[in-house]
Formats: C-alpha cells, sequence, structure tokens
C-alpha cells in the first residue's frame, strides 16, 4: 500500500475562487487600504487641559512669584497680618509682599505673606482667613485674567466665590462677590519696598562751587554796560 502523501494543488476554477457579483477584479496590492486611526476619535486637547489644570501637580517644579496685590475698590494693597487679611496696606509695606506658589501648570496659585508666613485661605462661610498650612483645597485659588486688564481670584474649593474687598479694606463676603464686581478686582505690582538712598555706602556731600572771576578775554567781549 502507499503512503498517503500531501494533498495536490487546486487546479481550474477551484484554484481562483469566484468573486461576488459587482466586486471588482483588483489585485490585493494595489487596493486602497483605510489609513490608520480614520475611525478613532481624535482627542480633546481642551478638555485634558481642564482636567489637568483641576489637579494638583506632584511633579513639576513650582514657580515662586513676589508681588503685591492693588486693590481696584480700596486703593490700598492686599496684606496678610496673622490671621487677618485686609486691603489698607501701603506701597512697600512687609505684610504686601505676597508670595504666590503655582499648583498646576495652569493658573491655579497659593498666595502667602511673606512677613507673616500664613496663606490666604476661605473658610466655609466665604471669610478670608491666614493659614500656615496651604495644601488644602480652599487656599487654592484660580487667576482669571479679565478684559480690562484686571485679575480676579476665584476659589478652587468653592466655585463662584471670589476673594474681594470693600472701599475700606475689609474683606467681602465671598457669597455676595461677582466677577463683574469692582471688589474682586486687582492689579498685580511689583514689591519694590523702601529703595535705598543711591550710594549710600560712598555717600558724600555736595559742595556748591562759585564760579570764577572773569577772565580777559570774556571781559573783553561784553558789551558796554547800559
Amino acid at each position: 500500500m502507499r503512503e498517503a502523501g500531501p494533498d495536490p494543488p487546486p487546479q481550474g476554477d477551484a484554484a481562483h475562487p469566484k468573486l461576488s457579483p459587482g466586486t471588482p477584479n483588483v489585485p490585493l496590492c494595489q487596493q486602497e487600504m483605510p489609513p490608520l486611526g480614520e475611525n478613532q476619535p481624535s482627542p480633546n486637547f481642551n478638555q485634558y487641559v481642564r482636567d489637568q489644570g483641576a489637579m494638583t501637580d506632584q511633579l513639576s517644579r513650582r514657580q515662586i512669584r513676589e508681588y503685591q496685590l492693588y486693590s481696584r475698590t480700596s486703593g490700598k494693597h492686599v496684606q496678610v497680618h496673622g490671621k487677618r487679611i485686609t486691603a489698607t496696606a501701603e506701597d512697600g509695606n512687609k505684610y504686601a509682599k505676597l508670595i504666590v506658589e503655582t499648583d498646576t501648570f495652569g493658573s491655579r496659585v497659593r498666595i502667602k505673606g511673606a512677613e507673616s508666613e500664613k496663606y490666604i485661605c476661605m473658610s466655609k462661610r466665604g471669610k478670608l482667613i491666614g493659614k500656615p498650612n496651604g495644601k488644602s483645597k480652599d487656599c487654592i485659588f484660580t487667576e482669571i485674567v479679565l478684559e480690562n486688564n484686571y485679575t480676579a481670584f476665584q476659589n478652587a474649593r468653592y466655585e463662584g466665590w471670589y476673594m474681594a474687598f470693600t472701599r475700606r479694606g475689609r474683606p467681602r463676603r465671598a457669597s455676595r462677590s461677582r466677577q463683574n464686581q469692582r471688589e474682586a478686582h486687582f492689579i498685580k505690582r511689583l514689591y519694590r519696598g523702601q529703595l535705598p538712598f543711591p550710594n549710600a555706602e560712598r555717600q558724600q556731600q555736595f559742595e556748591f562751587v562759585g564760579s570764577s572771576s572773569p577772565t580777559r578775554r570774556s571781559r573783553r567781549t561784553r558789551g558796554p554796560r547800559t
């Protein structure tokens, strides 16, 4: 008996199966393949930025800035004097110097008084208070640059509540504050403090030197006295 070997290759119509009616007889190498990712939805980067901006960034290096906040209503600067937050400081006051730390790669920041080392936070009643630890969400504010070039600070925990001050520089209840109100508008100003006198270390007294007597040439050029 012969051993069973491999089946012979198909011949005739079996080697070339018939295509369904209406299918073009195009080689596979010439058929157009759909591009990769055509049916996949494009990523929404705006949503990604919003999601990441609402989370605390623990990896990136935090940026630290120093400036003053000028209140549009009181005409003074925001100061952190212990637990008390007011907008009654003059330009260059040591309690008006603020250290602003970034919380995310977006516009969320923590604001701390350089002299008192207390963070500006917001209580559940909408009152501004100073806390030694600013890691909680009620001590995080979102910077919003307005069309009039002022800046508003919205609390991260209590959405719709803004940092605001009255004309006397007292904190206004955050539940009554709105973004378009003057009480919630601020201008960032560089902290200069008391500038030292130029060349204070080598300060010298100025002496006024009188003019010398006129020379012969200057006498000749003078006109006759009347």
